[in-house]
């Protein structure tokens, strides 16, 4: 069985900013890179909702976990990214879908976004 994942519309908004700026910064080339290692990491958190790699963010809310997308370096299809900066923060739903919440930078306050 594939897991599945879903994306709210803020981290759908979140990701679409987050893609936008790097193609600005960085060109397309390090855009794409950036979007296969996202992709990356939702996929693994679907897979894997509570492994070992994800912290329990109970402090924001009862239901909530993130995984630092960093960790799904050697999951992606493209070359690496040097220095990614971004934590996904997602919730397991009754249903067995994973729904992410929030793509933020990890300098962001995620008290302030959740």
């Amino acid at each position: 069985m594939t897991a599945k994942y879903r994306l709210t519309a803020s981290a759908k908004a979140d990701i679409t900013r987050v893609l936008s700026e790097s193609a600005f910064r960085h060109g397309q080339d390090a855009r794409n890179r950036y979007a296969a290692l996202i992709l990356a990491a939702l996929k693994r958190i679907a897979n894997a909702p509570d492994g070992h790699l994800t912290l329990d963010r109970t402090d924001l809310r009862p239901d909530i976990r993130c995984f630092h997308i960093r960790h799904s370096r050697l999951q992606s299809t493209e070359q690496p990214v040097g220095r990614p900066v971004h934590v996904v923060f997602y919730r397991s739903t009754g249903s067995g879908v994973i729904e992410v919440i929030r793509v933020l930078h990890e300098r962001m306050d995620p008290v302030r976004h959740i």
